[in-house]
């Protein structure tokens, strides 16, 4: 039996890097599946060298609830021995963006990897150290369900005002970046192939391959969508003749 787990990924700043040049540090436009497995391996307190195998093999997905906007950084430092300055880095964020991501793998496993998220062994972050989760990661555990109904289902968690923004709209189409599976679908597109697919965390050998991702969309329903009032009816205003009173004076 299978059973997915979902997270909610929200906090003032995010950045989920699938690849890094010299100084500059980049994001992608939602979490990658790197990321996230490294977040659950954290918090059931695996150490980085150990076998990644299981998690690697869970299935990934991800719904975009708030895109967020792109902001760029400059960090500046020293070396901690030799006092040296170090190169100046730039570095980009995703700032006010929401995410829900699901893996989907073996009931034990699941039920595992939530008590985990619950007490975690060390603190989760959302793609790096200095990005720190703004409430609770972990939503639910949903058993036997597959992993788009899984995401159709889960309720918008975009902020409140962005929710406000969209109040014209009774359902919202929210984007979901998922692995193939069995419930894929028809119109899936496929996107280019990321590089985050974990294999090993280990400093001195980090590795990542290649994994595929299809694009689909998912409708759920806004709760900060207007009423629509009832139409008002327009009332029949009576003739008026200020000299009708006047008559035999």
């Amino acid at each position: 039996m299978s059973s997915a787990l979902t997270l909610r990924l929200a906090g003032p700043l995010q950045a989920w890097g699938s690849s890094a040049r010299f100084a500059r540090r980049t994001t992608e436009n939602a979490p990658t599946k790197s990321g996230v497995i490294g977040l659950l391996a954290a918090a059931q307190g695996l150490a980085r060298d150990a076998d990644l195998s299981a998690l690697a093999a869970l299935r990934f997905a991800v719904r975009i609830d708030q895109p967020g906007t792109r902001i760029r950084d400059f960090q500046t430092a020293h070396h901690m021995d030799t006092g040296d300055s170090m190169p100046l880095s730039e570095r980009f964020y995703l700032a006010d963006a929401v995410f829900v991501a699901a893996v989907q793998g073996q009931t034990t496993l699941i039920t595992d990897l939530f008590n985990a998220v619950k007490t975690p062994a060390y603190l989760p972050y959302l793609g790096r150290r200095s990005c720190p989760p703004s409430g609770p990661v972990e939503l639910a555990v949903h058993d036997d369900v597959p992993l788009n109904r899984v995401l159709a289902r889960e309720p918008w968690h975009a902020a409140d005002w962005y929710q406000r923004r969209r109040h014209d709209e009774a359902t919202v189409d929210l984007s979901v970046l998922a692995e193939p599976g069995p419930d894929t679908p028809n119109g899936a597109v496929q996107e280019d192939s990321w590089r985050d697919q974990p294999i090993s965390f280990d400093p001195r050998h980090r590795r990542h391959a290649l994994r595929t991702v299809v694009a689909s969309t998912v409708t759920v329903a806004n709760p900060h969508a207007r009423t629509p009032q009832p139409a008002r009816t327009r009332q029949t205003v009576p003739p008026h003749d200020p000299t009708g009173r006047l008559e035999g004076v």
